[in-house]
Formats: C-alpha cells, structure tokens, sequence
C-alpha cells in the first residue's frame, strides 16, 4: 500500500485490502480438534463469515417486482413518445422568425433650410402631424410670381379674343369690296368692247368715204386734165379723198386705242377676280390664325395655371408631415440642415400593421397553407400570441438575396433552403401594443 493513501480508496484498492485481511485470518486460524472440527471461536468466525456472504448474495439477488417495474417504464415511455409524436407531428416549428412590419421614410420634397424639428425617436407620431419646417421664404416669393405671370396670361388673352371678330368683319367687307371691284371690271370691260365696235364701225365708215373720195380723184383727173372740169372743183376733190384717207387713218388709231382698253379693262377684271378668290381663300385662314392666337393665349393661361398650383404645392411642401401612424425610429433632421428633394429625414415604424416573417425549411412546407392557425413565442416578452398563415412564399431566401447561389457552376452542394412565410397576428390581443420589428419569435403552425 502507499504510505500517504488518498482519503477516498479506489476498488482496487478496497479488494487489496481485503485479501490481505483474509491472509491474516487463515495465518492466525487455530487448529482442528480430534472430530475434525474447529474450536468454538473457528465456528463463530466461519458463522459469521458465511452469514455475511448469504446476506450479500440476498442483496445481489433482483426483486420480484423489478422486471414488471422495468417493462412498465419502458411502456410509459414508448406510450408518451408515440402520443407526441402523433401530436407533434400535426405542427411545423421554427426559431428562425422575426417580425416585420412597414416603415415609411419620409423625406423632403422641394429643398430648403430647416428652421424646426418637432419629434425625437422612439417617439408616437399620427398621420397628418407636422415632423420639419422649411424656410418658406424662397416658394412665397415663387408663388407671387406665378399668381403674377398668370395674370400677365389672362389679360394677353383677354386682348387677343377679340381679333377673332374683328377679322372675321374685315374679311367679309374684303370679300364684299372684291366683288363690287369684279363688278365695275367687267362693266368697264363691257363699255370699252362697245367703244371698240364703234370705233370699228367708224373705220368701216371713214373707209368706205375715203373709197369714194380717192374715186372722185381718178374720176375728175382725166376730166381736169382735159380741162372739162374746173381745176378748182379737181382741187377740192382731191383735197377731200386726202381728208378721208386721214380720217380712216384717225379712225383706225381710235379702233386700236378702243381695243387696248379692252385689253386694259379685261386685264383689270382678271385683277379683280384674282383679288376676290385671294380674300375668299385667305378669309378662313386669317380666322385660324387668330383663333390659333387665342388658343395659344389660353394655353399659356393654364400653363401659368400649373405653376401656380406648383408654387402652391411647393408652399405646403416646406412643412414635412407623416403619411401614417407610427413610430419615430430614426432622425436625420436637425435644425439649419439644407435639404434636397428626395433626401430621407425620418424613418416611421407602422406597429399597427405586424407580421410574423419564419423562414421554415423547405421540407417543413408540405402540409402548410394559407388560413391555418398558428401560435408565435415572442422571445423578448416571454408570451405568446394567436396567429395565421398570411401567405406562401414567392421565393426562396437565397433567390431573392443581393448575390444568388449560381448551381450551373459546377460547385454544388445541396442545402436544404428556406422559404420566408408570413403569419399574421389576430387582431384584438392583449400586449400586441408592445410588439416591436426585428424582436425574435418561435411559430407553431397546425397543419390542420
């Protein structure tokens, strides 16, 4: 044995110093009598020995009722199994589940200064309640000028309506002035062929007088020359066949004088009627241009019209409002920021419109629909709430993620995926006010 033994023996230990003790024993053991027999202190050790080994072996020895006990058990435990079993399989779990909810940015429409902040996070806004000011400064002097050019349109359009009209009688007295010009031509034309055909008929007369006269001269030459005739009265004849033979010259001037003022005259009629289609022709189009003038007025009225309800738009603008009711979340506002459109300056958590985003197993889904009940741990408040699936997934989690898995590459592994379905909170439940997205939850769906 070791001189410094532990306080607590090991069995091997025990069994050494057993031996040894049995050792001693046989050495210090007496001698037998002539019977053969030990003396009465070997009996009563001998006694004892073999009462302490029947003791031992009554101890090892099972009891009646353990085995049933055992098999009970073990029926107790199968039973309770299976009845889970059969229970729990009836239900779909998981504790990859958050809650979601909508949350509204709202940020500046039109850019300015802000000159006022109203709210901090986490604090409770409704729809409609102003969260920023803006400098207005800059839209009001926008919307006096937009009222003003609207008025500038109007009174253009106003001046320009009644050339329309005025046109329009301008045009008829043309056209009426054409046809009383188209008349008068083709009177002048009619009073300068009448001259002509008299002219004509003037040479036709002065010609024949002339015949007549150069007549007399051939006739009273040879009478003259013979002097059977005064040389007078052959003077005078001759001196009438020249005046004749001058008037049909006159005449003929006259006739060709007559018939250029037809030619006048008919060109002046042609004049008239070329006039007369023009004002007829140009009367419509002179019109439209007018009305078109008009239109282009009042359409620079509803253009002024447009930027005035923007200017009045831009003016509402410099207050910044919630859409909805919620929850401030985050604030980016602060006072003397200059903004531009579209920059966020608030973020509104919606908690009266919660959902239950679990993203169960692929495996998990084959008896899951839409409608069926659901009971959701909330992690944070150690309570649970009624529920029902809202919805089946569109997608798998790794579909719609910034990098999708790309299986044609030749690195596949196969990994079971999960599907985000969305269960719904029943309305009307105590605590639902305490909910908050991103708090972590466990559903249970029935599958039934």
């Amino acid at each position: 044995m070791a001189d410094n033994p532990s306080p607590y023996a090991s069995q091997q230990e025990v069994e050494q110093l057993r031996e040894e003790v049995r050792s001693l024993k046989k050495q210090k053991e007496p001698s037998t009598n002539g019977n053969g027999k030990p003396d009465d202190g070997e009996s009563k050790d001998d006694k004892s020995e073999g009462e302490e080994q029947q003791k031992k072996q009554e101890e090892k020895k099972p009891h009646p009722l353990r085995k049933f006990i055992i098999i009970a058990a073990i029926l107790v435990v199968v039973v309770v199994g299976l009845i889970w079993w059969l229970h729990e399989r009836n239900f779909e779990s998981t504790d990859d589940a958050t809650i979601d909810a909508h949350i509204s940015g709202v940020a500046a429409r039109i850019a300015g200064t802000i000159t006022g902040v109203y709210v901090e996070e986490n604090q409770f806004v409704k729809a409609g309640e102003v969260l920023v000011d803006l400098d207005p400064r800059d839209n009001k002097a926008a919307l006096e000028q937009a009222q003003a050019q609207l008025a500038q349109a109007q009174n253009q359009t106003i001046a320009e309506q009644p050339n329309v009209p005025t046109t329009q009688v301008t045009n008829e007295t043309n056209i009426a002035t054409s046809n009383t010009a188209i008349t008068g031509a083709e009177a002048t034309v009619a009073a300068a062929e009448r001259n002509y055909d008299a002219a004509l008929d003037r040479v036709r007369e002065a010609e024949a007088t002339n015949a007549k006269a150069q007549a007399d001269v051939d006739r009273y030459r040879p009478l003259a020359e013979k002097d059977e005739v005064p040389r007078e009265q052959f003077d005078q004849v001759v001196a009438n066949a020249k005046a004749q033979a001058a008037t049909v010259a006159a005449n003929q001037e006259s006739a060709q004088a007559a018939r250029r003022q037809v030619d006048e005259s008919r060109a002046q009629l042609i004049q008239a009627q070329q006039r007369a289609q023009e004002v007829t022709k140009n009367a419509p189009r002179e019109i439209a241009v007018q009305r078109a003038n008009v239109a282009t007025r009042e359409s620079a009225v509803e253009a002024a019209k447009a930027q005035l309800a923007e200017a009045i738009l831009n003016l509402s603008y410099c207050k910044i409002t919630t859409p909805v009711n919620g929850i401030v979340a985050k604030r980016t506002a602060e006072l003397g920021q200059r903004v531009t459109p579209g920059q966020q300056v608030f973020l509104i958590t919606q908690i009266d419109d919660l959902w239950v985003t679990a993203n169960y197993r692929e495996t998990q889904l084959r008896r899951m629909r839409p409608g069926q009940s659901a009971r959701i741990h909330v992690d944070a408040l150690s309570a649970d709430f009624d529920g029902y699936v809202e919805s089946m997934p569109a997608a798998s989690g790794a579909v719609t993620s910034l990098l999708p898995p790309e299986n044609a590459t030749g690195n596949f592994v196969k990994i079971v995926q999960r599907l985000p379905v969305r269960i719904r909170f029943k309305k009307n439940q105590n605590g639902l006010d305490r909910l908050r997205p991103g708090m972590s939850v466990e559903p249970k769906v029935a599958l039934q």
